[in-house]
């Protein structure tokens, strides 16, 4: 029962730090507002207001008993009553005391004057109207052939003090919101900064040096984000420069390995050394490619659309089918997707006969989909294949055609442009890779 009444508030509050904080602020202030407002109107202004509404049908009470003893003359009572008493009267003849009448509930005037007249007159010997005029309220009491029309004002009633009471409890309170609000948009802005700043050096994006600012805490971790950053980028540095040595360190004695083939008179040993060597080459040129560094490269905006077409337009292969909707513009390194993209395209045509490449987007996102009719991976080396130089020995391997490389490079990519890649059986009964990206 707690864990699902927890799960609930849960799922209701905000998830963003700032409304949360905001929620701690705001929430304490606008509780004691309403404790303050509902002690207020109960002890003060309710009954403020029903003993004024009280006194106010006493005189009426007392102002008819008057009028209905002989000894005094009515005139004279009724000019009494209007000048001392704030009583507007005039005794209306009809006999027939049949008003439409709107019982305002939700109005405290009405609830208040409703109950005093009531418990003084009766259920069927009053009726009232508190909207018809702005500062009147008009008050109707039946007698003898007719009745009686009083015409109040409305202060006599009320307090004015609840308005100026809602407004001093209102105003503070918004005006605290609202420093507020400008105090957690400064505490909350330097980790929104430090948070943008990961995901671009997530990415791969070249990012200016980052200062940290804010609390003491943020700072801390901002320092730290910044020295992991240097730390990586050095790493990062000293790779390139290491595998720019073991490339030309590598090249000379395989260039000089092809020279001395061709002293080897047997043919058929110096063809099987040659095969060796080429390979040498080409996984030395795929591990170079596999490591070298990406981060040079800029984020700029391109139809991935027209990209894709591009790439499959240059193979010239009837074969290769789109699906491709126009106009789909995507924020990265183009280089690096068109490389993606071409790694799976030669992949696919490489073990199969059909191609389709589908482009989808879905609110935020993009799905790639390139499929083909060929042996397909099986579903225990889905992962597996990711993994640089992992090659499988049945289905779709040729330890002699492939390093090992194209999967991890294009995993790489799009795992660096905050995306996803799977694998699955396509609709061909071959292989089909599923790309995530989000726009």
């Amino acid at each position: 029962m707690f864990y699902g009444l927890n799960k609930f508030i849960k799922n209701i509050l905000p998830k963003k730090l700032f409304y949360r904080a905001l929620l701690i602020v705001a929430v304490p202030v606008i509780f004691l507002q309403l404790i303050i407002t509902i002690v207020f109107f109960d002890s003060l202004w309710i009954k403020t207001n029903k003993g004024m509404t009280r006194a106010l049908v006493n005189e009426i009470n007392t102002f008819i008993k008057v009028y209905k003893d002989e000894l005094y003359a009515k005139e004279e009572i009724q000019n009494l009553f209007s000048i001392y008493q704030d009583l507007n009267i005039n005794f209306i003849q009809d006999d027939d005391f049949n008003f439409d009448y709107n019982e305002r509930w939700f109005s405290p005037i009405d609830r208040t004057l409703r109950r005093e007249l009531k418990s003084a007159f009766g259920p069927l010997e009053y009726w009232f109207d508190t909207t018809s005029y702005k500062e009147l309220i008009d008050l109707r009491i039946k007698y003898e052939t007719g009745y009686f029309k009083f015409l109040v004002p409305k202060d006599r009633v009320t307090s004015s003090s609840a308005r100026i009471f809602a407004l001093w409890i209102t105003v503070p309170a918004v005006i605290v919101v609202l420093i507020s609000l400008i105090f957690l948009k400064n505490q909350t802005r330097p980790i929104t900064n430090l948070a943008r700043v990961a995901e671009k050096f997530g990415k791969g994006e070249d990012i200016e040096e980052f200062k940290p600012s804010g609390a003491a805490e943020i700072r801390q971790a901002g320092y730290e984000f910044d020295k992991m950053r240097k730390r990586i980028i050095r790493h990062l540095n000293q790779r390139s420069e290491m595998l720019s040595g073991i490339s030309h360190d590598l090249r000379t004695p395989l260039t000089r390995m092809k020279l001395q083939i061709a002293f080897i008179k047997d043919e058929e040993l110096a063809n099987k050394l040659a095969e060796d060597i080429n390979e040498m080459e080409k996984m030395l040129n795929e591990y170079l490619q596999f490591t070298s560094s990406s981060y040079k490269e800029k984020d700029q905006e391109f139809d991935l659309s027209q990209l894709i077409n591009e790439t499959v337009f240059k193979y010239n292969n009837k074969n290769i089918t789109t699906n491709l909707p126009s106009n789909i513009f995507i924020n990265g390194r183009k280089n690096l997707i068109k490389r993606c993209i071409n790694n799976l395209i030669d992949n696919a045509i490489k073990y199969g006969d059909k191609v389709n490449v589908e482009l989808k987007k879905n609110n935020n996102n993009l799905f790639i989909k390139i499929e083909d009719n060929g042996p397909g991976i099986p579903e225990k080396e889905y992962e597996n294949v990711f993994k640089p130089f992992y090659k499988i020995d049945k289905g779709r391997a040729d330890a002699k055609s492939s390093v090992g490389l194209g999967l991890s490079i294009a995993s790489d990519i799009i795992r660096s442009h905050g995306g996803n890649i799977n694998l699955e059986k396509s609709n061909m009964n071959g292989l089909g890779v599923k790309i995530f990206l989000p726009v």
